[in-house]
């Protein structure tokens, strides 16, 4: 199968940038694979892209370009905010291209495409036809222009049925899909397929378990590591922190006066690897909805438990006293209680845990399983919609 792959990357490389590169490569494994990838700037060239960013024109036509000379069966859609924009993609439909979208955040119903905003979650765009109270609040970098215009354009391309174009969108869990079933995106519930990430199988890592939990990821309001460290800091529960981001200053100061929490920053993906592999849960504090968090399936491939907040998608990936425990991230006495439990197992009891976790992994987060469900979805999205 031909398929070509676009994807725009954000100004500082994120979770969907990882995923996209992946996907091709595991899909290069199997088919003809091409890529056209589009990059935000910042500036006055940022600028243009964003004044495009309704009607981009200029990049709907290299898309266009490259999906005739390839002879593409199928064109897949991850990121197209913003230097692509959604013209793109009314521009491939009308030329009869076959068309696939992955959904990775909430944007086409809310301009926070997080669903959260000022430290809690935002679901007001879940009940409004128009987003006017993101636009209030302004919810996208606090930028009243910048958020009204991305209300905008997702709202004008829903008027003009541009997303009906999409012939199959992947949503990654049930979670998400029935909040776009309740929003107001409108598009047939059909053409929403739940698919999960995935990571490759790791190397088999020789064990050298310790006694300590490992919080894994950025540091920023929505992942509630703060609350996390308030918590626990000077307790008897050892906790090692992995990652940067905006909150590096608040984090330091509690490890400079905690003694049990040890910061180690921003590792190789072979050294978090390592370290995931020797501890003995993974802590996911997160107060906002996620999409599907590769650092939780990477803990279930090496066998670790999570430990995660009780928020969205996370309770639907971790099963309490099968895959982990869950805990209420706005709670003190919630997140103790639950290091408390998970201590106490037996070593029977964390082993079955373990045990189960490499199981969910084989049975839903494998690179074999994503393969085959894209080739279905692609195989759908055709035979569906021939003429």
């Amino acid at each position: 199968m031909r398929i070509l792959i676009v994807h725009n990357y954000y100004q500082h490389k994120g979770g969907e940038d990882v995923l996209f590169q992946q996907e091709v490569e595991a899909l290069r494994k199997h088919h003809q694979v091409e890529t056209i990838t589009f990059q935000n700037l910042k500036g006055f060239e940022g600028l243009k892209q964003f004044a495009l960013y309704p009607w981009n024109i200029f990049a709907a036509n290299r898309i266009l370009q490259k999906a005739k000379g390839f002879n593409a069966e199928i064109i897949h859609f991850h990121n197209i905010h913003y230097a692509i924009g959604p013209f793109a993609i009314r521009k491939l439909y009308n030329a009869g291209f076959k068309i696939v979208m992955t959904l990775h955040n909430y944007r086409l119903i809310c301009p926070s495409a997080t669903l959260f905003f000022d430290g809690k979650l935002f679901t007001a765009s879940l009940d409004e036809d128009f987003p006017i109270t993101a636009v209030k609040k302004k919810v996208l970098d606090r930028s009243w222009v910048k958020t009204l215009i991305t209300a905008c354009v997702y709202y004008f391309h829903r008027k003009m049925k541009t997303w009906d174009m999409v012939h199959k969108y992947i949503v990654l869990s049930n979670f998400a899909k029935e909040t776009f079933r309740v929003s107001p995106f409108g598009v047939e519930q059909s053409k929403l397929e739940v698919k999960p990430n995935f990571v490759p199988t790791p190397t088999i890592l020789e064990k050298n378990p310790q006694p300590n939990f490992i919080y894994i990821g950025r540091l920023s309001e929505e992942k509630g590591i703060i609350p996390l460290l308030e918590a626990i800091k000077n307790t008897e529960y050892h906790i090692k922190i992995l990652g940067t981001g905006p909150q590096l200053e608040e984090v330091l100061t509690i490890v400079n006066n905690s003694s049990n929490i040890e910061y180690l920053g921003f590792l190789s993906q072979e050294d978090v690897t390592k370290e995931l592999n020797n501890s003995s849960a993974l802590v996911f504090p997160s107060i906002c909805y996620e999409g599907m968090p590769m650092t939780i399936i990477e803990s279930f491939a090496l066998g670790i438990p999570v430990l995660c907040s009780n928020i969205g998608i996370l309770e639907q990936m971790v099963t309490p006293n099968y895959t982990g425990l869950h805990f209420d991230i706005h709670n003190k006495k919630s997140i103790l209680d639950t290091l408390d439990l998970y201590t106490k197992l037996s070593e029977d009891d964390k082993k079955r845990i373990s045990i189960n976790c490499k199981n969910e992994y084989s049975s839903n987060y494998t690179e074999q399983k994503n393969i085959q469900f894209l080739n279905s979805l692609y195989s759908k999205a055709i035979e569906e919609n021939n003429i």
